[in-house]
């Protein structure tokens, strides 16, 4: 049988940015590090100093909310499985009405006044949360805001002069840093694990635990109630806040994600100043530029291609067009569209950018005053995005009418050919083409009938066709092989 990997969201549990240690009310500084221990400088035996500086700032969070309890099935009360969620057993009460579910994490100090940096999840939906130092003090904790986009909250408790760790501009972190996971896991107290980072940039779908995904990934296990705790450079530097796990099985296999502290940064501060995190918007959905879209469109192997732009936004309002290559953003490079997201988001709403693109194998400089991102507005760029799509040879189309564009629900303004039939083992079908998907352009050209599409399947010459599909309102560039 395959193996069968998934993203996990550690049980109960798990961006940053560079700033100077905030002080908070109680005045405190992050403690300097015994000599010798900031780096690496010929072989390294021990990390204890680092583990000495760093244990003090982590905290374990103990969350619980009432919910209403399962009527049937009591012998899952024997089940390892379902005690391990509701800490160590079936609460009392099992059959009545409501119980209380209990969940475990581990936290961050960053402020000396009491501020706690963790994961969205660990708290979520929670009606009393404590909070357990290192120095065995236990206190009440409230939520001062919490992020689900980015899986990031703060916290905070009524303590002064608290010790806390400064986080680092994670954009400077290396693959293949050493790095520590410290965390509480299974409310066992204090545990360390060490390990490399792997990757950056990572990004996983359809894991439920925030839509912003910049990860860090490490080999340092991070197991279950590790969600919030820290990961950290080898000068004790918070890099990023430990949040899921791949695994097969629920235990650690070496892949672990960590939220990078600039992005962590970014998010507390505004939960801190504001209660809530506001988003730039483009206004735009976008794909790779892979090298057969490239061959394809005569484009270039990089940048991010613009395949919808959402009507009455931000980039509509710049004069931004579908097929438009996005080279740069404020003079950095672009070539992944995950990251340009995360970009975009990191900034403020009203902010003005510039964006170097190619329109027509010519460059272009647009500027763009940034929107917000709203549940509305996300909800008409995911609208806009594209499914799977494709096309060319081994079907049959119809021009696309009004009537039949309004049948099936497409704005008044989509023109093209709709496909009516599929050999299945044509070019068509191979490349993903549906019954039913309207084509509206073939290599940049629009196509309103039989003939623009022969005529410009035509000049493809011996380049691939790329199609721009529209399937129920979504729409994508979509490269189909003759050969």
């Amino acid at each position: 049988m395959p193996l069968l990997l998934a993203v996990l969201i550690l049980p109960s549990c798990n961006r940053p940015y560079r700033v100077a240690a905030h002080s908070g009310s109680g005045g405190s500084e992050p403690r300097e590090l015994p000599s010798g221990a900031a780096s690496i400088r010929g072989p390294v035996l021990s990390y204890a100093d680092v583990v000495d500086h760093v244990a003090p700032a982590v905290v374990t969070i103990h969350a619980s909310r009432r919910v209403r309890a399962p009527q049937q099935f009591p012998f899952f009360q024997n089940d390892p499985f379902f005690r391990q969620f509701f800490g160590g057993g079936v609460p009392r009460g099992f059959g009545s009405q409501t119980e209380v579910e209990h969940a475990l994490g581990s936290g961050v100090i960053v402020r000396a006044d009491g501020h706690i940096l963790t994961n969205h999840h660990v708290i979520d939906g929670a009606e009393d949360i404590k909070v357990d130092l290192s120095s065995r003090k236990t206190y009440s904790a409230k939520v001062v805001g919490s992020d689900a986009a980015s899986d990031l909250a703060v916290l905070k408790i009524n303590a002064s002069g608290l010790p806390l760790l400064q986080l680092a501009d994670s954009d400077q972190v290396r693959v293949g840093d050493v790095c520590l996971a410290v965390g509480n896991p299974l409310g066992i107290g204090e545990s360390v694990t060490a390990g490399i980072i792997s990757a950056k940039g990572r990004s996983t779908e359809n894991v439920g635990g925030g839509s912003f995904q910049d990860f860090l990934q490490t080999d340092a296990p991070i197991n279950q109630g590790n969600s919030g705790g820290a990961l950290v450079n080898t000068r004790g530097e918070l890099i990023g806040i430990n949040s899921q796990i791949l695994s097969s099985n629920g235990g650690n296999i070496g892949i672990g994600f960590a939220i990078p502290s600039n992005m962590a940064r970014n998010v507390m501060n505004q939960l801190i100043s504001k209660g809530q995190v506001r988003r730039g918007m483009l206004g735009v959905t976008v794909q790779q530029v892979t090298s057969e879209i490239a061959a394809g469109l005569g484009l270039p192997v990089r940048g991010v291609l613009i395949n919808s732009v959402n009507s009455g936004g931000p980039a509509d309002k710049a004069g931004l067009k579908t097929g438009d290559v996005i080279l740069k953003l404020n003079g950095r490079e672009v070539n992944d569209p995950n990251a340009l997201r995360n970009e975009v988001a990191g900034l403020a709403p009203g902010t003005v950018v510039t964006l170097d693109i190619l329109r027509d194998g010519k460059p272009l400089e647009v500027r763009v005053t940034l929107g917000e991102l709203t549940a509305e507005s996300a909800r008409a760029t995911q609208e806009n995005s594209g499914g799977q799509g494709a096309s060319t040879l081994g079907m049959a189309v119809t021009p696309l009418t009004p009537a039949r564009a309004a049948q099936m629900g497409l704005g008044r303004g989509v023109r093209g050919v709709v496909v009516d039939e599929l050999d299945s083992s044509g070019p068509a079908a191979q490349a993903g083409i549906q019954v039913g998907d309207v084509i509206q352009e073939v290599n940049r050209q629009p196509v309103q009938s039989q003939q623009d599409l022969r005529d410009a399947l035509a000049r493809s010459g011996n380049r691939t066709p790329v199609l721009l599909i529209n399937r129920g309102g979504q729409s994508i560039f979509v490269p189909v092989p003759l050969g």
